[in-house]
């Protein structure tokens, strides 16, 4: 289900805040209890006031029932592996609220396309002909990015209003309630996050940023993919079947 719920109580839209109702903000039902805190928090009211008059005036991706939608994708008891990336995609249609992953139909970007080079050539799974990973997040890839939203064509645009200050939050409450999950950091700003991990509880795989600027710098040949499902066959769970089909 994604954030049909994540409505106010009046079914206000996602960014405005009634007086009345605020403090009742609703996502994922296993996430919910988790993350009331953050959401009563000062600033996530200030970043909600900043993604009002931003909606205002340009056009904000990915739509408001996807900006939690790698939450609802996967309970919070359901992750396994956490994938970091920084911020959606900026083109229309492009993002569906995933880390790396674009609606079916939509060209597949660069860096996901270096994904997969490494998938096949780390597993032999054959390139697929779309980026949409819905089905990874079924078996409990947890595909977050650092920031939720992004205006129209400019990149980064949403950076330092409030999303990092929440999503490391998320970061430390998986660190702190879970055990055993594999974190794939991938790129500097990924690799930062390993601060808010127990490493001692968890594992933490680092490589470079698959973009095309840096996937040759160690993205390539890194076998996360072989070697996630190593640790999962290890600690007794299923392993990811990372074919996400036609």
């Amino acid at each position: 289900m994604l954030l049909q719920s994540y409505f106010f109580v009046i079914e206000l839209p996602i960014f405005i805040i009634d007086e009345m109702s605020k403090s009742k903000i609703d996502i994922a039902k296993s996430w919910q209890n988790l993350l009331e805190q953050e959401f009563q928090s000062a600033y996530f009211q200030e970043l909600q006031k900043f993604l009002t008059a931003d909606k205002k005036k340009f056009n904000i991706y990915p739509s408001e029932n996807e900006i939690f939608a790698a939450f609802d994708a996967v309970p919070f008891e359901k992750v396994k592996v956490v994938i970091l990336g920084q911020d959606p995609y900026h083109g229309a249609r492009q993002a569906n609220g995933l880390s790396f992953s674009v609606r079916k139909g939509m060209a597949v970007p660069p860096s996901l396309k270096n994904i997969f080079k490494e998938l096949h050539n780390d597993l032999g799974i054959p390139v697929p002909s779309h980026g949409d990973l819905s089905k990874w997040a079924s078996q409990g890839v947890f595909l977050l990015n650092a920031v939720l939203t992004v205006r129209e064509s400019r990149p980064r645009s949403h950076q330092e209003q409030g999303w990092e200050h929440f999503t490391d939050n998320v970061i430390r409450i998986l660190s702190k309630h879970r055990h055993g999950l594999i974190f794939l950091l991938w790129g500097r700003h990924a690799r930062r996050k390993q601060e808010l991990i127990n490493t001692e509880d968890h594992f933490v795989l680092q490589a470079p940023h698959p973009s095309p600027f840096s996937a040759y710098k160690g993205f390539f040949g890194c076998r996360h993919f072989s070697e996630t499902n190593k640790i999962l066959r290890n600690l007794g769970e299923k392993p990811i079947d990372w074919q996400i089909g036609e």
